[in-house]
């Protein structure tokens, strides 16, 4: 039987409109609920999409810095957040938890 050949899925490489982009992080923002890890996750995932050294330089922030805040070991602050999110050209929205 041939051995089939198969790669880690990267969400990165299906995220090829802006729409895709937005359906992706409100997506995240539903499914990590309290999660920061999972939210900064997300934004990584994006900014890897858009390309990473272009948001680094909109948000205002190294390179590397934004690599090291965005990955599984970082810890961002609410305030980097803020800055990524606005450099993805991307909103945060509130609305009532249901019940």
């Amino acid at each position: 039987m041939d051995k089939i050949k198969t790669r880690p899925w990267d969400s990165a490489e299906h995220l090829k409109t802006e729409d895709d982009i937005a359906d992706y992080f409100e997506a995240c923002l539903l499914e990590g609920g309290d999660d920061p890890a999972f939210i900064a996750h997300a934004l990584g995932v994006i900014a890897r999409a858009r390309g990473m050294s272009q948001v680094a330089r909109d948000a205002g922030i190294s390179r590397e810095g934004l690599y090291k805040a965005l990955s599984a070991e970082g810890n961002p602050s609410f305030g980097t957040i803020l800055k990524v999110i606005k450099a993805l050209g991307l909103q945060l929205h509130g609305s009532k938890a249901p019940a």
